[in-house]
């Protein structure tokens, strides 16, 4: 097949040709019938598979191949030239349309039913093919808009613009990067961004071009970063000591409050492990805190309110209210935790534990109960209560009754928010200690 100008008019036409010779061995190949040298390559496998050895004609001369949902009249002939060792085919596919080539097909097949709104235009402005997106785009179907031209669907101010973009890509006959504003087929409006390029179609330059509609994007990242300021300013501005918590409980980020709260400078307490921050406890207060945080991290619940006691630098502690809250829903396991810190007791020296009975004794004291009531509720000996109230005194450094409860109030052991009087770590509202 030396003929160059029947080569050319392949090119246009969807057929393939082959030469080969034994054994199988491709010596030259052609014509329009695929779009890509891998396409190509994939046929002839197939011919290889379906035909004889070269050297050998068809029992009828002729084949039908189903390739690639398509079929082809095979043709495979001898040449009588070379000896019975060169081979010709060639392929024929039934049914093709001459007004809709193949050779840009992988594009098409590529974006036809695709999300990204694709399109190719002829140099005129006139639609030559586009895909489903891109037609939804105007509130069309794909057979409404191929035939017709920029101005039929955009305004003339847009058309212009358009036209301008199509002509310099068609004059530098390179790709394009675009970011372009259009108006929904609701009447808002919508951005697009991605690229258009030269084409080759219908032995014509055309522009092609593929976007993917980012409207809802940048309206979900405008949210996003109104939502980021304003925590930042509840947390910066709001005097509250906060901190956002990874998985693993160290700090990633934290409030100037916070840092003032443990006598650290931002930066030192950023990266800190949160436990680090905790004054030494009984282990059953320890454990019921390491519960509830793992509760959290497996997501059985999105809220904690617990308290704890926290120290300083300095060595202070004092009683606060924690409230902890995971972050976002997708995760399994929540990644982060943000920890409000509220009710800060006064701070102070470590003192001894106290114990249940003492705790309940400050409780009744505080709802203002004589010894002999203290005595009575508790099923106690007066001199029993007069014991504890007097070791009550020394942990605390308080004189008399009413510093005694004044004192419990301000270090945290009675909660300052509940009648009748209870303790701060109660577990539940109602309980008495």
């Amino acid at each position: 097949m030396d003929d160059s100008s029947l080569k050319a008019l392949l090119e246009h036409l969807p057929v393939f040709w082959w030469e080969v010779e034994e054994p199988w061995q491709v010596l030259e190949r052609g014509g329009g019938a695929f779009a890509d040298t891998g396409t190509a390559q994939r046929f002839l496998d197939r011919m290889h598979q379906e035909l004889p050895a070269p050297g050998s004609p068809l029992e009828d001369g002729r084949h039908q191949a189903r390739f690639d949902g398509r079929i082809f009249d095979v043709s495979w002939t001898l040449d009588e030239n070379v000896a019975h060792s060169r081979t010709r085919g060639l392929a024929v596919e039934v049914d093709a349309h001459p007004e809709a080539p193949r050779r840009y097909a992988a594009f098409a097949d590529l974006v036809d039913l695709a999300p990204a709104a694709a399109f190719i235009r002829d140099r005129h402005g006139r639609y030559l093919w586009a895909n489903h997106a891109y037609a939804h785009l105007y509130g069309t179907t794909v057979e409404e808009l191929v035939g017709k031209y920029i101005e039929d669907f955009d305004a003339p101010a847009e058309a212009d613009q358009f036209r301008a973009l199509d002509q310099e890509i068609l004059t530098r006959g390179t790709p394009v990067r675009h970011t372009l504003g259009y108006r929904r087929p609701d009447g808002s409006a919508g951005q697009a961004v991605g690229h258009r390029f030269p084409v080759r179609e219908n032995a014509q330059t055309c522009v092609a071009g593929i976007y993917v509609d980012i409207t809802d994007h940048l309206r979900t990242m405008v949210q996003r970063q109104e939502a980021e300021e304003s925590l930042q300013a509840l947390r910066d501005h709001s005097g509250l000591p906060c901190a956002l918590l990874s998985a693993d409980g160290r700090v990633i980020e934290a409030s100037a409050a916070a840092a003032e709260l443990f006598h650290l400078g931002l930066p030192d307490l950023v990266g800190r492990r949160a436990h680090t921050l905790l004054a030494p406890a009984p282990a059953r207060d320890l454990d019921r805190l390491h519960h509830r945080w793992n509760g959290l991290i497996a997501r059985r619940t999105r809220r904690v309110e617990t308290s704890a006691v926290l120290v300083d630098t300095q060595g202070q502690h004092r009683r606060a209210q924690l409230h902890l809250t995971t972050v976002g829903h997708s995760a399994a396991r929540a990644r982060h935790v943000w920890a409000v810190v509220t009710h800060q007791s006064l701070a102070h020296e470590a003192h001894p534990s106290l114990t249940a009975a003492q705790i309940r004794i400050l409780s009744l004291l505080a709802e203002g109960s004589s010894n002999s009531d203290i005595a009575t509720s508790m099923k106690l000996s007066r001199q029993t209560v007069d014991y504890h109230l007097s070791r009550l005194r020394q942990h605390l450094d308080a004189a008399t009754r009413p510093a005694l409860v004044a004192r419990a109030y301000v270090l945290g052991i009675l909660a300052p928010r509940a009648w009748p009087p209870r303790s701060a770590t109660a577990a539940h509202p109602l309980s008495a200690v």
